[in-house]
């Protein structure tokens, strides 16, 4: 026969539960006021790293709620090397889940093959429509900011070779920019010890100017009988040639700068041409707009000169003989010279298509192009007929 309590003792032994846990402190967290401390791997929400996205769609095929959402579109990569061909790429225009959907099973994340989507420990993301938890890859984005880091490697263990790459990367990086800050403080420090320095090279004079083409000889034969190729020996005497140019130049102004100071400069208003260069330019299968322009230059260079001749003679000094002007091939005869010999650039020949059949065949025979050849065998014609005027002219 069961026994049966006397009545209230029940009523008393939960008044006595009651009483005992009265004067226990409370272990209720006052969220929100209190955050709960969550473990580190806490499954809260789906982040997504879109820089690893490839538009694989694997995760929107194994998701058994079908709660992802990806639209993309292919762009053309041109090669990474010259001569190679050019491939497409996915672009992901949008990546959206549906968290009034998703069950957190993970299933997407397990079978990302390239580490774009991650477990976040944010919870916080309820909402009072369930339609606007549908989030984009704006907002999967920004959670990416609160997923914890990997666990630390076992010791002895190799980095993944990505990682190692980046990291080398970087030390490269970051070791080139405190050369470069080195380089401009040292840079700096020695500009402001050595100003004057600075200022004598800027003042130093500017390097003469030598058209190249021809050659020096003694070199050109030297490095003949060395040995040398005719193309090396030709190209080396040309760089001799420019460089003894270049020296007898500078000489030459240093010793007219000793003598006496450079004067002005005549003025020559431009527009007219110097006829002979003119005539020349145009047998030698020059385009009427160049040979113009080069014809212009000379008659300046010639009415300098001129003028030049006659300011000394007005000074009172000897007569100079004025420099020759560019493409005539004798001097420039001023007042200065009244005895002197009539100017190329004054004779006018007939027949200006004649060509010199001597120069011709030596062209021809040196391996020349038949147009090259006939253009300066026309040049040559007109300057031997201008010459034989002009002895004929001294003569009478």
């Amino acid at each position: 026969m069961a026994t049966t309590s006397p009545p209230g003792v029940g009523l008393l032994k939960g008044l006595g539960v009651t009483i005992k846990q009265m004067f226990k402190p409370a272990v209720t967290q006052q969220y929100p006021h209190v955050k709960p401390d969550l473990p580190p791997r806490t499954r809260g929400v789906i982040a997504l790293m879109d820089e690893n996205c490839t538009v694989c769609m694997l995760c929107s095929r194994e998701c058994p709620d079908w709660c992802i959402y990806i639209d993309s579109h292919k762009e053309t990569v041109p090669p990474a090397k010259e001569g190679g061909r050019a491939r497409t790429r996915n672009v992901l225009d949008r990546f959206a889940i549906d968290f009034a959907l998703c069950m957190y099973c993970g299933i997407c994340v397990e079978v990302c093959p390239f580490d774009a989507l991650f477990w976040s420990p944010e919870f916080e993301y309820s909402e009072y429509d369930i339609d606007k938890l549908l989030h984009e890859k704006g907002k999967l984005r920004e959670w990416m900011d609160t997923v914890p880091p990997p666990p630390a490697l076992d010791e002895g263990a190799d980095a993944p070779g990505e990682v190692a790459t980046a990291i080398e990367k970087a030390n490269q990086e970051l070791e080139a920019a405190k050369a470069k800050a080195a380089e401009e403080a040292r840079a700096k420090e020695q500009g402001e010890q050595a100003p004057a320095a600075g200022d004598a090279a800027a003042a130093a004079p500017a390097e003469p100017e030598v058209k190249a083409g021809e050659i020096d000889q003694e070199t050109f034969d030297r490095l003949i009988a060395e040995g040398k190729s005719e193309r090396i020996a030709r190209s080396k005497a040309k760089a001799a040639y420019v460089k003894k140019e270049k020296q007898r130049l500078k000489e030459q102004a240093e010793q007219q700068a000793a003598a006496a100071p450079a004067a002005e400069e005549p003025k020559v208003e431009a527009g007219e041409i110097d006829q002979e260069t003119f005539d020349q330019l145009i047998a030698e299968g020059k385009s009427e707009r160049m040979a113009r322009a080069k014809a212009k230059a000379a008659y300046v260079k010639k009415q300098k000169a001129k003028l030049r001749a006659e300011a000394e003679q007005a000074g009172g000094g000897d007569a100079v003989e004025a420099p020759a002007a560019e493409g005539s091939g004798e001097a420039a005869a001023g007042e200065a010279a009244p005895s002197a010999a009539p100017r190329k650039a004054d004779i006018e020949v007939e027949g200006a298509g004649e060509i010199d059949q001597e120069t011709y065949d030596a062209l021809i025979a040196s391996g020349k192009s038949e147009r090259i050849a006939r253009s300066k065998a026309k040049a040559a014609w007109v300057r031997k007929k201008k010459q034989e005027q002009m002895d004929a002219e001294g003569d009478a």
